[in-house]
């Protein structure tokens, strides 16, 4: 069977690039970025009831078409990519926001039920998913839960035992120099006055969580020792959990025939690299 490939990594590790080489170079391949209408992901995604789905029609009746064109229908839950969706109204993002599954905005009970459940009704092959099993999961446990290593590693045994049995795979793009690419990605997305666009997203981020309060968060060297200690914690999982089911990559310094034969192998159904 084909495989699901997911591409995964810190900030700054070219995860976006290596999606698109490989979307590039493996056509077969269906692509979901952060923000899509993914089967498995909610980044940036409401996840609505009816009733609330509705309500938002009903507040927005010139969005009406775009939020309809932009929204997939899950059991009884009307999912919305409203961030595809391009105004100067920041009130709909606001109230669209809300009803993200991410950063504490559900209990944990629903936001476990919520994750898992997706992945048991997830079906089919050949995706190519960017950052889709790590990223905002672990970031809501690690900063908003707060929930002790073993809690998250226990949760991520149960999503792999789901998602094992559906042909799942990972790419990881490693980086020891944490500092220095956080960085580049601060000088790289600012615009053309030179003003910063993602980093104070980013720290605002990381100050407004309760893991952040709680430990005082400030500046860079607090961004570099989290994402330093989400590292170490990724790493153990894909050590002792996703095992021989993922290909490490140095960051920014790997070759694109390494990966693409990695693909290539996999899809093949081999088990070994």
């Amino acid at each position: 069977m084909g495989r699901n490939i997911f591409i995964e990594g810190l900030q700054g590790t070219g995860k976006s690039t290596l999606v698109n080489r490989l979307a590039q170079l493996k056509p077969r391949y269906q692509v979901y970025r952060e923000g899509d209408l993914s089967p498995v992901e909610l980044a940036w995604c409401s996840y609505l009831t009816k009733g609330q789905w509705e309500k938002m029609l009903r507040k927005y009746p010139g969005f009406e078409a775009e939020i309809k064109n932009r929204t997939r229908v899950e059991e009884d839950r009307y999912i919305v990519a409203y961030t595809r969706i391009l105004t100067e109204t920041r009130t709909f993002y606001e109230d669209m926001e809300k009803y993200e599954i991410y950063n504490g905005r559900v209990d944990f009970g629903t936001f476990h039920d919520t994750v898992m459940k997706r992945y048991r009704m997830f079906s089919g092959e050949n995706h190519l998913f960017e950052c889709s099993f790590f990223q905002n999961s672990i970031e809501s446990m690690m900063l908003y839960y707060m929930m002790p290593e073993e809690d998250i590693f226990a949760f991520y045994e149960e999503a792999y035992g789901i998602l094992r049995e559906k042909g799942f795979a990972m790419i990881y793009l490693d980086s020891t120099q944490i500092r220095e690419n956080l960085l580049w990605i601060k000088k790289e997305r600012s615009d053309e006055n030179g003003n910063e666009m993602w980093y104070p997203l980013l720290l605002r981020y990381l100050k407004e969580s309760p893991y952040g309060k709680v430990h005082g968060f400030k500046g860079l060297e607090d961004i570099v020792a989290h994402f330093a200690k989400r590292r170490q914690l990724e790493l153990r999982i894909i050590r002792e959990i996703l095992k021989e089911d993922c290909l490490i990559l140095q960051a920014k310094g790997f070759e694109i025939d390494e990966a693409a034969n990695w693909c290539d192998m996999i899809w093949r159904g081999k088990e070994e690299k």
